[in-house]
């Protein structure tokens, strides 16, 4: 089954978007999918969109592995399993070192090792014993879940480069991925589906729904620079290809000069990893990814002048 997804919570107060959650499902979204990094925590948005979008599946992309430690990671997923039975995606992840040590002061330490550990950690648990283990990069002594799923929740990783991507594909149920082209998706999905050729390949797209070109490239490269001098992204796009196109971005971002920095991120930089364009276009764009092997995109409206959220929503739904 081809999904199709988008990112809540939407524009607005939460509490105000039960009639906009509930229409999802009626213009064709099959998923809901939230976040947890400096807006709304992961696992509430998904709690009400459980009660309001009783037929959407629902996912994390990403909590992260750091800021949850273990048992009250697999205590959050068996809970929202609980609530949503068979429509709750585990998505983890380790984020990155802006969100893990600058915000919530925990060591960023062994990122991958901690990320392996964790699906283990997490596939014990969720299999109902007691679980204690020396794992590499933490201890569990005796926890059981007391109220286990009954259906235990599909995990993804995010998965950036390829010994993450291999680890999604070998011992999760797929993988999570962002800020890459279809061109990109399709060399990922790739690595993943060698470890696993049914594994899920879910892509988070960032997508400006306006036909005016210069205000998209503005509010594009705005976005990319937030994400693009974080080592793990900055090392992801050296990977893909992209350190000369980037070169001069980077040099003016470490040297101070953030303003001038901006235009040094290339037109087709913004064009290979953001969505934008009419609504067709970004239709588009969004189908090429599905092509190139995206199982789930999961579509993350960014706000421009102009572009009315709802009318896009409708808008770019796959019905």
């Amino acid at each position: 089954m081809q999904r199709y997804g988008i990112t809540i919570p939407l524009s607005g107060p939460l509490h105000a978007q039960r009639d906009a959650i509930a229409e999802l499902a009626d213009l064709g979204y099959t998923d809901a999918w939230s976040a947890e990094a400096d807006g709304s925590d992961g696992l509430t948005p998904l709690a009400l969109a459980s009660v309001w979008a009783p037929t959407l599946r629902l996912g994390t992309a990403i909590l992260p592995v750091f800021t949850r430690g273990p048992a009250l990671l697999a205590q959050s997923a068996a809970t929202m399993a609980a609530a949503a039975p068979g429509r709750f995606v585990l998505g983890i992840g380790t984020s990155s070192n802006v969100i893990v040590e600058s915000w919530n002061g925990i060591p960023f330490q062994d990122p991958y090792k901690r990320a392996r550990d964790t699906l283990r950690f997490l596939k014990a648990a969720f299999a109902g014993g007691r679980v204690a283990e020396d794992y590499e990069t933490f201890s569990v002594r005796g926890f059981r879940l007391r109220v286990p799923a009954a259906e235990p929740p599909p995990v993804l990783l995010a998965a950036l480069r390829e010994q993450m991507l291999g680890l999604a594909g070998r011992e999760a149920d797929g993988a999570i991925v962002n800020w890459l082209s279809p061109a990109d998706a399709s060399r990922v999905a790739g690595i993943v589906r060698a470890a696993n050729p049914a594994a899920e390949v879910a892509a988070r797209l960032f997508v400006i729904a306006t036909p005016d070109r210069e205000k998209a490239l503005a509010a594009g490269r705005f976005l990319l620079a937030a994400y693009v001098n974080v080592g793990v992204y900055k090392a992801f796009h050296q990977w893909l290809g992209r350190g000369d196109a980037l070169g001069e971005h980077w040099e003016q971002w470490e040297a101070g000069d953030r303003k001038g920095a901006l235009g040094k991120i290339p037109e087709a930089v913004v064009d290979d990893l953001v969505v934008h364009g009419s609504l067709e276009q970004c239709r588009a764009r969004i189908a090429a990814y599905i092509s190139s092997g995206v199982s789930c995109p999961v579509l993350a409206l960014v706000p421009a002048e102009g572009v009315d959220g709802a009318e896009a929503i409708r808008g770019l739904a796959p019905s």
